[in-house]
């Protein structure tokens, strides 16, 4: 890969991973919960961050959350993401409890606020992973 081909806002899939993105590119979230703890836990792992164990599973989430915070990116010199500039990276409660980073898509800037509902969205592109990014439902 030339230098000029490397991109930063693409995941590398491993064996782990693949249910994730694979359920990303059918347009469903999906989030690990603990079985012996029953909490959930995001992003995905192999065990629990709260009490580690490692029998958790894969589960569908709702797609629904709340904005905990946002900042506005107005430069980014990795590529591609100084073509996007400005976009709003944010973090959000997921409605099962985790929080998430990603990214808010469809709305202004102006329009945000903490506490807003949210809903999962998922950015495409050709022959690249599916990434969740979230979106107000009155944007």
């Amino acid at each position: 890969m030339t230098a000029a081909a490397v991109r930063f806002d693409l995941p590398e899939p491993d064996a782990f991973s693949r249910p994730y993105w694979e359920a990303a590119a059918r347009g469903q979230l999906l989030l690990r919960r603990c079985r012996a703890c029953a909490r959930a836990h995001h992003y995905p792992r192999e065990f629990c961050p709260h009490c580690w164990s490692e029998d958790v599973g894969w589960e569908p989430a709702s797609g629904d959350a709340t904005l905990y915070t946002w900042s506005v990116v107005h430069r980014n010199d990795l590529p591609p993401f100084g073509a996007r500039v400005p976009y709003v990276a944010a973090v959000v409660d997921l409605a099962e409890g985790p929080r998430m980073m990603t990214e808010i898509v469809g709305c202004e800037e102006s329009r945000l606020a903490i506490g807003m509902a949210l809903r999962v969205a998922f950015r495409r592109e050709e022959g690249e992973e599916t990434i969740p990014v979230f979106r107000p439902g009155d944007c």
